[in-house]
């Protein structure tokens, strides 16, 4: 905690006897830096927030970090002293540099479960944004001390795989992939799909199929390990191009044996019971619907393996959190697995929690994989780079290997940056010419807000002084990013707290903002020696926490656009 900060909550444990002191930041800077609400105190003194606001006010006197206390209704807000927030805030930015705003490493490991995907389509634009929360959410909990464990669950068995499977079987004559090789294998899903609709006995076979696979028939076997690989060295280009990384992989195919062993050892413990066959939870009790866990011809679901890969990440990793980053639409579903967890008597099942997140739709209506009306997260970075490179070159003539380059930092950032700037559990609509623009509350403004203050070293030519006089940043311009610089290492912490990458983008969106509006209103090149030093290291401040906040997005800060 800032000593700023720290100050003023120390003045007011003293003063009000509270052990928890609620600070907020004032809406607007010339209100305070720091505000306390009254409401809490007033039925214990039975006075109005107005007059115990006052009361304290009186009993203040200024500290090396807080120059004035003042009510303001039924608050009383702290102002800071500015000389030494300025020095040492971008001092402090200039010691850490890119480490800025991060927090000493903690004892604690956070397990995230991210991306995900059933292994018989290509990934769309849902998995791009699970995909994009794990990635962020890791680097956030990373830079914010925690030993984190990223893993990822290939749902490589099921319907669906063999679905695509039979498809392949019955029409794909042997064919070798013609094209990126998990959009082959999509394509029997959605061949699949089509013809099912005239030949209902089509759905009846591949539930044979899947439970040929199950009983480990050898052609069945040999055929999904082929179209397994094909999707394998599909994703690992995607996931290259997104960023992600994985400490570990896990996949159902090595696992639901054991899952079907934990409920056939629930069933006769009475944990669970038969239904017609099937295996089922009963939890009518804790008011959510009974879950089947083994269906009745004897094969697996989804949460067969699941309950046995919660046992074994416990195992293998004991982590004090795990964090499953799944679709809102699995909310049931994991509510009845946690719920199934305890009931095995699993206490460290309070550790799970399951990260939501909202659909992303596109104007024709909802994406479905099965009818092919889906956004591949391929040709969707394809389309980002290409319009990317369309705004490129209405700026600039530069040759075409340099273009690419630029394409790839604008294009996918601005994907990233509008997918992760809306909170985790919100649904929108995906608009790519709205995310590729320079102006707005996109990924490439805050990429040229960057871009813009390199432009001005590149100029200036000489390294930035921070052995500045700062105290003739006192613009209101100059105070109001110096107060955001602030706040970053707070925001960061927030950011952790909540899981919510959006906080990130919504920050940095004002912080660029800012700069431009200080930018347009105070001149750093043509100013006087002193002022251009300290404004140079203001300057050199924002470029810094820009790109610190950028890359927790898993997003580049191109120094030219």
């Amino acid at each position: 905690m800032d000593k700023f900060r720290q100050d003023a909550i120390n003045f007011l444990k003293t003063e009000t006897k509270l052990k928890d002191i609620p600070l907020e930041i004032p809406p607007d800077p010339k209100m305070g830096d720091y505000a306390f609400p009254c409401f809490a105190l007033s039925k214990q003194l039975k006075k109005s927030p107005n007059d115990i606001a006052k009361d304290i006010a009186a009993k203040f006197r200024p500290t090396e970090y807080l120059s004035e206390a003042k009510p303001t209704g039924p608050y009383l807000n702290f102002f800071v002293n500015q000389n030494l927030l300025r020095e040492t805030t971008l001092k402090d930015i200039q010691k850490h540099k890119e480490k800025y705003g991060s927090k000493k490493s903690k004892d604690e490991k956070i397990m995230i479960e991210y991306s995900s995907p059933n292994t018989n389509k290509a990934q769309h634009l849902g998995h791009v944004r699970n995909n994009l929360l794990g990635i962020a959410l890791s680097n956030i909990l990373e830079f914010s001390g925690y030993k984190v464990i990223k893993t990822c669950l290939m749902n490589d068995k099921g319907m669906g795989v063999a679905k695509s499977m039979l498809a392949y079987r019955l029409w794909g004559n042997n064919q070798e992939p013609d094209i990126k090789s998990d959009h082959f294998v999509a394509k029997w899903y959605i061949e699949f799909g089509s013809r099912a609709k005239d030949d209902p006995e089509l759905e009846d076979k591949a539930k044979q199929l899947n439970k040929l696979f199950e009983e480990g028939d050898p052609k069945t076997i040999e055929l999904w390990k082929k179209m397994s690989k094909w999707v394998y060295d599909g994703y690992d280009i995607t996931y290259k191009r997104l960023g992600c990384v994985f400490d570990k992989i896990y996949y159902e195919t090595r696992i639901y044996k054991k899952g079907k062993d934990i409920v056939a050892k629930g069933l006769k413990q009475g944990i669970f019971e038969e239904d017609e066959g099937a295996v089922i939870a009963n939890l009518e009790k804790f008011k959510i619907p009974n879950k089947v866990l083994l269906k009745s011809d004897g094969t697996s679901l989804y949460i067969t393996q699941d309950i046995y890969l919660a046992e074994l990440k416990e195992k293998e990793f004991g982590v004090d959190r795990s964090i499953y980053v799944v679709a809102s639409e699995q909310n049931l579903h994991f509510q009845q697995l946690f719920v199934i967890l305890k009931l095995l008597g699993h206490k460290w099942a309070k550790k799970c929690y399951h990260l939501i997140y909202g659909m992303i739709n596109l104007p024709e209506g909802k994406m479905k994989s099965r009818e092919g009306t889906v956004v591949n997260a391929d040709d969707l970075m394809d389309d980002m780079e290409k319009l990317a490179e369309t705004e490129i070159k209405k700026r600039h003539d530069l040759p075409e290997d340099e273009i690419k380059r630029r394409a790839v930092q604008i294009g996918i950032g601005a994907l990233k940056f509008y997918i992760l700037k809306y909170e985790p559990a919100k649904d929108f609509l995906y608009n790519p010419k709205e995310s590729i623009s320079f102006e707005g509350e996109t990924g490439p403004y805050v990429q040229y807000a960057h871009a813009r203050i390199c432009s001005i070293f590149r100029k200036y030519g000489k390294d930035i002084d921070y052995d500045a006089d700062y105290s003739l940043l006192n613009s209101d311009y100059e105070k109001k990013l110096v107060i955001l610089l602030k706040q970053f290492p707070g925001l960061i912490n927030d950011s952790a707290e909540h899981y919510k990458p959006s906080m990130i983008c919504h920050y940095l969106l004002n912080l660029a903002q800012q700069f431009n509006e200080f930018y347009h209103n105070c001149p750093i090149l043509r100013a006087e020696e002193d002022v251009m030093k300290a404004r140079l290291a203001l300057a050199d401040s924002v470029r810094q926490v820009l790109k610190n906040g950028l890359a927790l997005l898993g997003i580049e800060a191109p120094e030219e656009m």
